[in-house]
């Protein structure tokens, strides 16, 4: 499924950078569809025991209603748009993996980014397969092993998939760093597969 595409991490999991598989001719739509038609609303986390809004926007659509909690916050999933469907289609065609669940990220601007995480969450099934599709604005993208801090950055390009999976999440961070450098928006799909 992926043999022609290297694991840019090469140890204590598997991370596979794809790069674009969107048709450039649709692009435009489909960053104009999710920029307009998803329920995007400000973050709310917990850090340091208090209450932080974001400026970056999110939206989470999962089967049944699947709940997630991450940053002692729950979210419930949304219904899926028919738009949502035909991406997390597309995405499965890519990786062989199934996917119930997706959250979607808003960066306004390169100023908006992400620290340094694991998506570890207890309801995410163990080693399974997360795959971050980005539309917009192209961005550095880092890894950081958890015990020797090698780094690995990778450009996540305009259409572009991402996938992580094996023990990615247990020996490695990773974080969208925020650069000045860049004025226009990003959307990131992360699919997901969650404990129903």
């Amino acid at each position: 499924m992926h043999s022609d595409f290297p694991n840019i991490i090469n140890k204590d999991g598997i991370a596979i950078y794809y790069g674009s598989i969107l048709n450039e001719e649709t692009l435009p739509s489909i960053y104009t569809n999710l920029f307009n038609k998803i329920a995007w609303q400000q973050d709310q986390i917990m850090m340091f025991g208090k209450a932080i809004t974001t400026k970056r926007k999110v939206a989470f659509y999962a089967d049944n209603q699947i709940d997630y909690t991450y940053s002692s916050v729950k979210k419930k999933g949304l219904p899926w748009t028919p738009e949502l469907i035909q991406i997390k289609n597309l995405i499965e065609s890519h990786t062989g993996a199934r996917y119930n669940a997706c959250l979607l990220n808003l960066y306004h601007t390169g100023e908006e980014g992400m620290g340094w995480h694991s998506d570890d969450e207890k309801e995410i099934i163990l080693n399974s397969s997360i795959a971050s599709l980005s539309i917009g604005a192209e961005r550095k993208f880092a890894f950081k092993h958890k015990k020797s801090a090698e780094l690995v950055n990778v450009f996540l390009e305009h259409g572009s998939l991402l996938v992580m999976k094996g023990e990615t999440q247990t020996h490695w961070l990773h974080r969208l760093p925020p650069t000045t450098k860049i004025s226009s928006p990003r959307i990131n799909l992360t699919f997901r597969t969650i404990v129903g």
